[in-house]
């Protein structure tokens, strides 16, 4: 292993491992993940792109759906093209400054997903318990101004921990067996003392992922209260279908993701390793990949949005 200097015990790079035990399936299990990765690509742009030409689609909502799509581009982006070049091209090499910028890359947006969750959730609360004031509270200024704040909590929490990192020496080798820079997995390869990087990624957690869930819990709270003071029974359909896709959008983000944060810190030695790796893969696929094909499937306005979009296609193809 090469060293930028003998005394501070950085590397100059890391090697990512892949899959532990699974080395002879790298190939088999790309595969998946690369059908994955295309669909999470292709669904979220295509979504993007509906939300924005469709004048439909122009509000609130689904301004807030349009950045859960792009966060999901931007967090799969951060690993998995690195990681299929692993399982393909046995590439394992990483530059330290990459691995760390891939580190603080995955740690955000994986924040920013959690928090554009949260946001969705008062949208829905807003929605349903003060529709006529709807217009007026979610401004298009507001919502600009929640999204920013969303991707500043992440950056400013996730910082400290890349400089946590940074500062420790790593004189056991430079191996991680990972497929991508994950804060923990770089820090216990770690000859020194990661006491402090463990408390400091439960706090972020807990005021990240915490705090979210119970916004989503508040708001459901309140939501489920108005909702069945509903004299009609097809209003409380309607309000409770609305809110049908982004429970599922939190169960395909939050399931995962409590997989893997607690293998990590509590069941390291009870779970192989190539079973948390793999989660941890889909714990960053699952939500982009699935997000457009629920809101697809389980909203009306986006279904109706893309028959629109191939029926113009097909009008101007018969134009042609």
């Amino acid at each position: 292993m090469s060293f930028l200097n003998g005394t501070s015990l950085t590397p100059a790079s890391f090697i990512l491992n892949g899959i532990p035990g699974l080395e002879d399936v790298h190939l088999w299990i790309s595969f998946p993940l690369c059908t994955m990765y295309s669909i999470a690509i292709t669904g979220n742009f295509g979504l993007m792109y509906l939300i924005y030409c469709d004048e439909a689609l122009h509000r609130p909502m689904y301004v807030f759906l349009a950045l859960l799509s792009f966060t999901d581009v931007l967090m799969c982006t951060s690993t998995l093209p690195n990681t299929l070049f692993i399982l393909w091209f046995n590439l394992k090499e990483i530059d330290f400054k990459a691995c760390l910028a891939q580190m603080f890359f995955v740690h955000t947006f994986t924040g920013m997903e959690s928090g554009v969750l949260m946001l969705m959730a008062l949208d829905h609360y807003v929605a349903i318990c003060f529709p006529l004031r709807y217009a007026t509270i979610l401004t298009n200024s507001v919502i600009a101004k929640a999204g920013f704040l969303t991707f500043l909590r992440g950056v400013m929490l996730v910082i400290p921990s890349t400089f946590l990192t940074k500062r420790l020496p790593y004189c056991k080798g430079n191996v991680i067996p990972h497929t991508y820079c994950d804060h923990m997995s770089v820090a216990k390869i770690s000859c020194g003392n990661v006491r402090v990087n463990a408390i400091y990624g439960l706090i972020v957690a807990l005021l990240i992922g915490g705090f979210d869930i119970l916004c989503i819990t508040i708001s459901y709270t309140m939501i489920l209260r108005a909702v069945v003071s509903l004299s009609s029974a097809d209003a409380r359909q309607k309000a409770f279908s609305t809110c049908t896709a982004h429970i599922c959008a939190i169960v395909i983000t939050y399931v995962p993701a409590f997989f893997t944060f607690f293998t990590h810190r509590f069941g390291g030695h009870t779970i192989p390793p190539h079973i948390h790796i793999i989660m941890a893969n889909l714990y960053l696929l699952m939500p982009p990949t699935m997000n457009p094909i629920v809101y697809g499937v389980k909203t009306r306005q986006v279904r109706e949005s893309v028959i629109r979009f191939f029926l113009k296609g097909k009008d101007n193809s018969h134009n042609f």
